[in-house]
């Protein structure tokens, strides 16, 4: 399970977008453009009706890459996803349900974390790569520094409130092995079906 939360991670890096998807036939020419630019990993947030089908499809389509699914806060969703074939799942916090969840079914699991004492409930759970969340608010750059000191063992996967302004700043730091993001899907782009534009924005982080 850790193994392949790591190649998950690194193939990840720098940036694994968070894909909104509201449209299931938008859903494989978003991921083709992303791919196009060099982005092989997805997560897909579980905030519309359609998510645990796109993930499904996905899935099929792009054998080549990792899909999995964001915003999972319920061993209900955990078990739709894992049904759904799904590589691995991201939460914005951690609970013992989760984690028991994430033992039953031996599928990767990155659990979120904003303070210290969330960092050592994973990490006595045996969590050493843990998403960051949700990061500018929870204290951005200066917070993710000082968790370095006491937890010089763990690497994160920021994700809240980063873009093209600030990114860099978080992938310099040595525990930042990658971040999450939605901008690389601008909501004007994929409503328009936009999808050059997609891939320039991936074209761009994968250069990071």
């Amino acid at each position: 399970m850790y193994e392949k939360l790591k190649r998950v991670i690194d193939q990840a890096a720098p940036v694994m977008p968070v894909m909104i998807v509201d449209n299931i036939e938008q859903a494989v020419p978003m991921a083709a453009a992303l791919r196009e630019g060099g982005i092989t990993v997805f997560e897909v947030t579980l905030r519309t009706e359609c998510a645990i089908d796109a993930i499904y499809l996905l899935k099929k389509e792009f054998t080549d890459c990792f899909v999995g699914a964001g915003t999972v806060i319920n061993c209900d969703q955990f078990r739709k996803v894992a049904d759904a074939g799904a590589d691995f799942i991201v939460s914005p916090g951690l609970s013992d349900d989760l984690l028991e969840a994430a033992r039953d079914t031996n599928l990767s699991f990155l659990p979120g974390v904003s303070t210290a004492s969330e960092v050592m409930q994973a990490m006595a759970a045996g969590f050493d790569m843990l998403k960051f969340f949700p990061a500018e608010q929870a204290g951005g750059v200066a917070m993710l520094k000082a968790l370095s000191g006491p937890f010089g063992q763990v690497t994160f996967c920021p994700t809240g409130g980063i873009g093209q302004h600030n990114v860099a700043d978080y992938l310099n730091l040595p525990n930042v092995a990658c971040v999450g993001g939605s901008w690389l899907l601008p909501k004007e782009a994929v409503a328009a079906n936009d999808w050059s534009m997609v891939t320039a924005l991936a074209k761009e982080a994968s250069s990071w």
